[in-house]
């Protein structure tokens, strides 16, 4: 994290310029100064700063373009059963009360729901109901989504299909080989290192910089070059990368013929009830630019809590099937000899959804503690969403909160 300032200095709109034929677009773009200047592209760079990331994670529609996916005429309405859930927490060994636990986890919003009710809402660092949070991977949850309400079209044939049936543009790319099914589970094979240090020359972070810090290219860009190549077969091992995801939502903006975001409007958004507009944010400007379907989605509390539920309850939300229930049962309930990730690990990995073991819980999961947790035994959905210090790690001081509000709930 502290490389960061070095980032921002080395990152200015000459460097952006040269890089890719960026300078083609950039003339023509549409005010490309509102998303390229020098300081636009150091703010971008800083977004995680330990002290300011409570805030910046609340308003990242003024650092990055973004593309809105507005929620319709007819809002799923979450009736209301106020249930306290004060009392001692013990985090780590330590004892709080519900405030001190929420600091200890930094927590700036926690929705809980409970046999679909609305039992427990709060809001802090100055979030409220309408704050659209940047929650990270839990992007992934939502593309892994598209995809299926994709298949449910009939614009995607069969999940085993290769990427190249889609994406021609991925033949002689470690792309060309697995299926839409390996991405869907992070097996694609592809040599790719997700490591979490930003404004080092680690490969996620050099991608990261290049496509949603200075817009010099999109992430798909980087997955069709020839460069990008295998590491292992297909299906051998699970390796989670975000360019996976990405690849996945150039899949679906292919077979669609929209942007993702209209298209999740009209299948997902829309008829699932969702009470405010979400939006993507994009790796370029709006004329080039693509969803970062792998982090990018910003969402409401409330609206992560309905797309939970609507999961919970198999596909259908407000009375209206929104997706198969097939569907939700294969995307998050790991089939044999997929689970755990590895050995001894707590957690597996279905369709971009996390599992857990020993239990039919399953987790949308994002960068500095982001959640929206279903458990259908219990029939509740808890949202939270953070703002830590480091991107990943003390992943127990959320399993100890999220135990310790279950048994509240069900005591």
């Amino acid at each position: 994290m502290s490389k960061l300032p070095r980032l921002a200095a080395t990152l200015s709109v000459t460097t952006a310029c040269a890089c890719l034929g960026f300078a083609s677009w950039a003339q023509d773009a549409a005010d490309p100064a509102r998303w390229l200047s020098p300081t636009m592209i150091n703010a971008r760079a800083s977004m995680f700063t330990p002290t300011l990331n409570y805030l910046t994670f609340q308003h990242m529609d003024q650092m990055f373009a973004t593309r809105t996916v507005p929620a319709g005429s007819e809002t799923w309405e979450l009736s209301e059963n106020p249930i306290s859930l004060e009392g001692s927490y013990t985090i780590l060994g330590e004892t709080y009360d519900l405030e001190g636990a929420l600091e200890q986890t930094r927590t700036n919003a926690l929705v809980v729901l409970k046999d679909g009710e609305l039992v427990y809402e709060r809001y802090r660092n100055g979030s409220g109901p309408t704050t659209r949070f940047l929650t990270f991977s839990v992007a992934k949850s939502y593309t892994s989504t598209l995809i299926g309400l994709a298949l449910q079209d009939g614009l995607i044939e069969n999940l085993d299909d290769p990427v190249t049936k889609y994406l021609p543009e991925m033949e002689g790319t470690g792309y060309d080989g697995p299926s839409v099914r390996d991405l869907l589970r992070m097996r694609s094979g592809v040599d790719w290192e997700e490591r979490y240090e930003f404004g080092s020359d680690t490969q996620l972070t050099k991608v990261h910089d290049n496509a949603l810090v200075a817009y010099n290219y999109r992430w798909c860009d980087y997955a069709a070059n020839e460069s990008v190549k295998g590491a292992t077969a297909p299906d051998e091992r699970f390796n989670y990368a975000t360019l996976d995801t990405s690849v996945l939502g150039c899949i679906v903006e292919r077979v669609t013929g929209r942007t993702g975001a209209e298209y999740m409007a009209e299948k997902l958004w829309q008829p699932m009830g969702a009470e405010s507009d979400a939006y993507w944010i994009m790796d370029g400007p709006d004329d080039i630019g693509r969803e970062f379907y792998g982090a990018g989605l910003a969402v409401t509390a409330r609206d992560h809590a309905r797309f939970g539920q609507m999961f919970l309850q198999g596909g259908m939300a407000n009375g209206t099937r929104v997706l198969p229930e097939a569907w939700v049962t294969e995307a998050t309930v790991p089939d044999a000899g997929y689970s755990p990730i590895e050995e001894g690990s707590p957690l597996g990995y279905q369709y971009q959804w996390w599992t857990e073991a020993d239990s039919d819980v399953y987790m949308a999961m994002g960068l500095f503690h982001q959640f929206i947790r279903v458990d259908p035994s219990n029939k509740i959905v808890i949202v939270k969403t953070s703002y830590t210090e480091a991107p990943i790690g003390n992943d127990v001081e959320n399993a100890e909160l999220f135990a310790q509000i279950t048994a509240k709930l069900t005591q």
